[in-house]
């Protein structure tokens, strides 16, 4: 259930761009527990000029491989968030060559009542899901 948005300079072919989705979601299923199936992804590339993302002062070096995860999700512990940050470097670097300081991960919170999957229901809240 959680919606992650992916900000990316252009320029990934559609194997890598599928490996850097596909690799994401197993940190997500791994960390948050969710099923296999409960992926929501969207892309967005930009040209490299149309980014500015520096290090808020802790001297990371970003490269065009940069990666910014947005996701909005329902409340996560902080356990889960810290387990989550930690998988995604350590499988994006191992599988897809993105080196940690080129990760940023932002998470947004709601509730059972802002989320509807389809059919003008809140299938949280009507037990659906």
């Amino acid at each position: 259930m959680p919606l992650l948005r992916f900000d990316l300079i252009e320029g990934r072919d559609e194997k890598s761009l599928q490996l850097l989705l596909d690799t994401a979601h197993q940190a997500m299923v791994e960390a948050f527990g969710v099923p296999k199936r409960d992926r929501y992804q969207i892309v967005h590339q930009h040209p490299e000029n149309e980014l500015m993302i520096q290090d808020t002062g802790l001297g990371f070096q970003r490269s065009k491989d940069l990666v910014i995860i947005s996701m909005t999700s329902k409340t996560r512990t902080e356990s889960q968030k810290k387990k989550l940050y930690a998988l995604l470097a350590e499988k994006l670097e191992a599988e897809c060559g993105v080196s940690p300081e080129d990760l940023m991960v932002s998470i947004t919170e709601n509730g059972d009542a802002d989320w509807s999957f389809g059919l003008g229901e809140a299938q949280f809240l009507n037990g659906k899901l």
